[in-house]
């Protein structure tokens, strides 16, 4: 429908009645077609007429009129706490956006800078403006307060867990990252591994449980020391990776190392630059997130396992319209998503020594 609309013949915007005029059929025809009706009601051949009409006459129906009929306004809210910092909150919102878009429905957005004010005069605009459920997302996976208002609509969270458990979420399986990374590296010879960066949050312990548990099937382990835990920056990552490697010998240093995340990981690189470190040759390196003008722009390539951003905001979208679809509220369960190993260049053969 890329051009000028045609008109009634009147000069206002065509109509459904316009359409059964054209199409030499019933209003209420026309009306089944729009409202996903036609099924058992109209042929195959009556539908394709009306749709033809339709698009000649440039005929689009009024989603307020059809929202007021099913009781829906097709619009969903989507509250955050960090679009405007994040550099992985544009997948997350492409998810939603494009799955709500797919299903007729739009996405408001609001960004409340991580203030449970802002949060809650969030969902109580958007509960005023009748959308049909809310998506509460965070940028970093971790427990929170479920905004006030929130239970009064279907609602899903996305990247985060409800600290009541009292609805449903969709947040990364970090536990199988942990595995996945571990996996690569077991397959590439290495058996000395040490892990750089993170704290104590959730991403941080489920990574590290699952590497663990890898290297735990095939008899080894992390020593303590070889766990240096220095948040999720660059300068951490250089700091971490110049505890273990600074003055050892190289057959006493870890030959693998699996970051936090990909800026952690950007500091070991450095500090391996800097010691004298070739990697993968000497030292192979994985990180976590796959972050966009980043990972695959270090020297070299960084190996990463993916975050699922856009997995998780169509999962969570796809949710919240099967809620509002069916008018059952979702179990308050929690479902994982997987994010893929991007494989680059960081990561070899363990050397022989």
């Amino acid at each position: 429908m890329g051009g000028t609309q045609e008109t009634n013949g009147t000069g206002g915007r065509a109509t459904s009645r316009d359409v059964a005029r054209l199409a030499g059929v019933s209003h209420t025809a026309v009306s089944f077609v729009f409202n996903g009706r036609a099924e058992g009601n109209l042929s195959p051949a009556t539908q394709e007429r009306i749709r033809q009409a339709a698009a000649q006459l440039g005929y689009r129906p009024d989603p307020v009129a059809r929202g007021l009929r099913r009781r829906r306004t097709a619009v969903i809210g989507l509250v955050t706490d960090e679009i405007a910092t994040s550099p992985f909150a544009g997948r997350l919102l492409r998810g939603a956006m494009e799955t709500a878009w797919e299903n007729e429905h739009l996405v408001l957005t609001v960004d409340s800078g991580g203030d449970p004010a802002k949060e809650d005069a969030a969902v109580a605009e958007l509960l005023d403006r009748r959308v049909d459920g809310i998506i509460y997302a965070a940028m970093s996976l971790r427990r929170v307060r479920v905004p006030e208002g929130l239970h009064r609509v279907h609602s899903v969270l996305a990247n985060c867990l409800p600290e009541d458990d009292s609805l449903p979420a969709v947040v990364p399986a970090e536990r199988a990252g942990g595995r996945t990374a571990a996996r690569l590296l077991l397959d590439q010879g290495h058996r000395r591994l040490a892990v750089v960066g993170g704290l104590d949050d959730i991403a941080s312990v489920e990574r590290l449980r699952g590497f663990r548990d890898t290297l735990r099937a095939e008899g080894i382990t992390v020593p303590k020391e070889w766990v240096v835990r220095t948040g999720g920056e660059i300068s951490g990552g250089h700091e971490g990776a110049l505890r273990l490697l600074d003055g050892v010998p190289p057959g006493r240093r870890p030959t693998a190392i699996f970051a936090y995340n990909d800026r952690v990981a950007a500091g070991v690189l450095h500090a391996a630059t800097r010691l004298g470190i070739d990697v993968p040759a000497d030292l192979s390196l994985v990180g976590y997130d796959d972050q966009e003008h980043m990972a695959g722009f270090l020297s070299p390539p960084l190996t990463t396992v993916a975050l699922p951003h856009r997995a998780m905001g169509e999962a969570a979208t796809r949710l919240l319209l099967d809620a509002i679809g069916t008018g059952r509220t979702p179990a308050a369960t929690v479902r994982r998503l997987a994010g893929p190993l991007i494989s680059r260049a960081s990561v070899g053969p363990a050397p022989i020594r």
